[in-house]
């Protein structure tokens, strides 16, 4: 698909799936998003600030091992990190909210070979 520069979240969304367009990618991504949830509310209860520093090793470290271990390519973060951090988690609502298979569906995006 080219560059992964796009200049509105809504020409990066399409993108942003078809670089993840494994299964096993997707999964490691929600554990990434739930892992950063969970530190996050897991701070705000115990006023562990500490906590906070886990963030970035836990959430990055999931979802880049399944661009270099499983989708073979580079993490959307090195190019747009703050539409890449949006998308990670509207990702993480749908496949939630069970919505995903007709997003990908809508936009013609198959897990490459």
């Amino acid at each position: 698909m080219g560059s992964s520069k796009r200049s509105t979240f809504s020409e990066f969304w399409p993108y942003y799936l078809g670089e993840h367009s494994r299964p096993q990618t997707r999964f490691f991504h929600l554990l990434a998003t739930l892992a950063l949830w969970a530190l996050l509310a897991a701070a705000l209860v115990t006023r562990n600030w500490w906590l906070l520093l886990a963030i970035p090793v836990a959430a990055y470290g999931l979802a880049w091992f399944s661009h270099f271990f499983i989708e073979h390519n580079r993490p959307a973060t090195f190019s747009q990190p703050l539409y890449s951090l949006l998308a990670d988690h509207k990702m993480a609502l749908y496949m939630i909210t069970g919505r995903l298979g007709a997003e990908l569906a809508r936009l013609n995006i198959t897990p490459r070979s």
